[in-house]
């Protein structure tokens, strides 16, 4: 991926900071800021972190003027560049360079906890975002190096699709739904509430005349006795409201 080094993007600003001397290492236990003189920083002002391509800049500058005091080039984070010291959080150990190739070690500090914990925070998501630039860049080189799969027809070439069966639905009408409650529908010709009469013009029986022969018919070979006899006997007596509610319905009810 091509990178435009003439960008320089802005990560992180601090309106104060101190600088301070610091005396060479004795050892390699690491620095330690109780061995400075923290009371008399060797310079105060700004500090701006800046980003070029893959390269971040740690840039003191006075906090009026502007006018740039020193710098370090960050090319990995953590490095030697910027080195944390044992016995605090708010103290750093940077090396400057003058641009001719020289550099010093110079201490590092913030007036604030947070401060110290945002200048860390910067330089670390910067080399985060270098470090996933890196494995973009080669994951595209590796597939534009793989041979790339022709997936499209050639000449002449045809495509040939095969559906499953496929049932073919009766020509007959649909069957009838039967009525609700699941009772027939009447015949054919037959008048809605209603009996046909039949054929010949005779008289349909009574249903309480034929319910009347039928019961008194049963187990007799004899005639049926004519409508107009008295065929219930205690049955009528029993009370009139249930022989009429019989000759209406056409059903015999027993009380």
């Amino acid at each position: 991926m091509a990178e435009d080094d003439s960008y320089e993007s802005m990560l992180c600003v601090k309106p104060e900071v101190h600088v301070y001397k610091i005396p060479p290492r004795a050892s390699n236990r690491g620095y330690r800021a109780a061995d400075w003189k923290l009371d008399e920083p060797a310079w105060s002002g700004r500090m701006k972190i800046t980003a070029k391509g893959k390269k971040a800049f740690i840039k003191l500058e006075d906090r009026n003027t502007g006018e740039l005091f020193a710098q370090a080039p960050v090319e990995e984070y953590p490095g030697i560049v910027v080195e944390a010291v044992t016995d605090s959080s708010r103290y750093f150990v940077i090396r400057i360079e003058d641009g001719n190739g020289r550099h010093a070690f110079i201490g590092l500090g913030f007036a604030d906890r947070g401060d110290s914990f945002d200048f860390n925070v910067a330089l670390q998501d910067h080399f985060k975002w270098v470090k996933q630039e890196g494995e973009l860049a080669k994951l595209e080189a590796n597939q534009s190096n793989q041979p790339k799969l022709d997936l499209g027809f050639k000449e002449g070439q045809t495509i040939k699709i095969s559906i499953g069966n496929i049932k073919k639905k009766d020509g007959g009408g649909a069957k009838p739904r039967p009525a609700a409650g699941g009772l027939l529908p009447p015949p054919p010709g037959a008048k809605v509430g209603g009996i046909m009469p039949p054929p010949g013009g005779h008289q349909p029986t009574p249903p309480a005349q034929a319910n009347t022969a039928a019961l008194l018919d049963f187990g007799s070979p004899g005639p049926a006795a004519p409508p107009s006899a008295d065929l219930w006997g205690d049955f009528t007596a029993a009370g009139s409201n249930s022989n009429k509610d019989a000759v209406k319905s056409g059903w015999v009810q027993f009380s």
